[in-house]
């Protein structure tokens, strides 16, 4: 019986079927590559976004806050506050134009 061969021969790979199966794979693999989270980081445009609110804020709430100290402890009020709110705001857009002109990465 084992040295019998069989009645029918296997049907043999339909072409089709190969054809779709690797259409199937590449589609899995482009699926896969999109939804596969960026690892180079953030978009450039939302860092340098992030960066120039930082220099603004950062830039007039230091200067606002040296300046009120200023005014505590000189007695100069309001003066000391205004002045020092205007060079952090005038260092924040100096800084805000420094990035700007820079060539990106």
């Amino acid at each position: 019986m084992s040295d019998e061969t069989p009645e029918r021969d296997p049907i043999g790979e339909d072409a089709r079927i190969d054809a779709l199966g690797e259409r199937l794979k590449a589609a899995r693999e482009r699926e896969d590559q999109r939804n596969r989270p960026q690892v180079q980081g953030a978009d450039p445009g939302y860092k340098l976004g992030n960066r120039v609110l930082a220099e603004l804020l950062g830039g007039m709430l230091g200067g606002a806050a040296i300046g009120w100290v200023i005014d505590q402890f000189a007695g100069t009020s309001p003066w000391g506050l205004l002045v020092m709110l205007f060079l952090g705001t005038v260092v924040a857009f100096r800084n805000i134009i420094r990035i700007s002109s820079r060539r990106p990465d």
